[in-house]
């Protein structure tokens, strides 16, 4: 099954600071290990920003202190709907060295979306050509929808190569709020983020902006990730956050 994108074929419109955004899906429970809130109290956060839907994708196994991956097999226990805010979940799910995603299938299989992403904790760099192979290989499967934190040059990426193989496998790449915090650890990522959005631009590539939020405080606060979209008039139709349909038809829950 191929993903789907509306992103192509949309005339170009300005960036506008004011448009709101409807919906956060790279956030972290308690779960996670190394995350302070539960699902619920999420959700309140999420309703407190005015968000219509929250996405909450805890750590996958590689990630010191996170879940067992027999909790990834009972979301569906969790209420759809919590203080009002539809709630779909997914895992951060870490790239490893052998271009293999880091939870096996039988656990992404019953995950509403996957996110890919290099991690420290169990990646060692392995030169910008090979991690982006790596990472283009994760990218295959049907379940990963986006891509997080495509910033960091402690593990370099060949931005063309890898905005190109987003378009191919129609999956998001994420301008990651907290990386804008994070500038001293993240080497390089504001001028990557200007390199990488710029091809997503040229080649019509939907982003996700996400908070990466691993406290409720933190839900839906894109601030500087918004700063530096209106600083290069980023083409607003690329941005999924804008429109909750859209963004659940790129997943497939459309």
């Amino acid at each position: 099954m191929s993903h789907t994108t509306d992103a192509e074929n949309v005339s170009a419109k300005r960036y506008q600071e004011d448009t709101p955004y409807l919906l956060d899906v790279h956030t972290h429970s308690l779960a996670s290990g190394h995350a302070y809130g539960t699902i619920r109290e999420m959700a309140q956060a999420a309703a407190e920003k005015g968000l219509s839907l929250l996405g909450i994708a805890d750590h996958a196994p590689g990630t010191p202190g996170t879940c067992d991956p027999a909790y990834f097999l009972n979301l569906h226990a969790v209420p759809e709907t919590l203080s009002g805010v539809r709630v779909i979940h997914g895992s951060e799910i870490n790239v490893l060295n052998d271009g293999t995603l880091s939870l096996g299938q039988r656990y992404i299989d019953r995950l509403d979306y996957a996110i890919a992403g290099i991690h420290g904790d169990c990646y060692e760099d392995a030169g910008r050509e090979q991690n982006t192979r790596n990472l283009i290989a994760c990218m295959k499967n049907e379940k990963v929808r986006f891509v997080s934190h495509p910033d960091d040059d402690h593990t370099p990426l060949d931005y063309e190569l890898l905005v190109r193989a987003a378009k191919e496998y129609q999956v998001a790449l994420e301008v990651n709020n907290s990386s804008f915090y994070k500038q001293d650890k993240r080497l390089n990522c504001v001028q990557n983020y200007k390199t990488m959005l710029a091809l997503c631009g040229k080649l019509r590539v939907p982003v996700i902006v996400s908070s990466d939020a691993h406290d409720p405080s933190a839900v839906g606060n894109f601030e500087e990730a918004r700063k530096l979209l209106a600083e290069i008039d980023f083409d607003e139709t690329l941005i999924l956050n804008t429109g909750v349909e859209r963004l659940l038809s790129h997943i497939g829950l459309a």
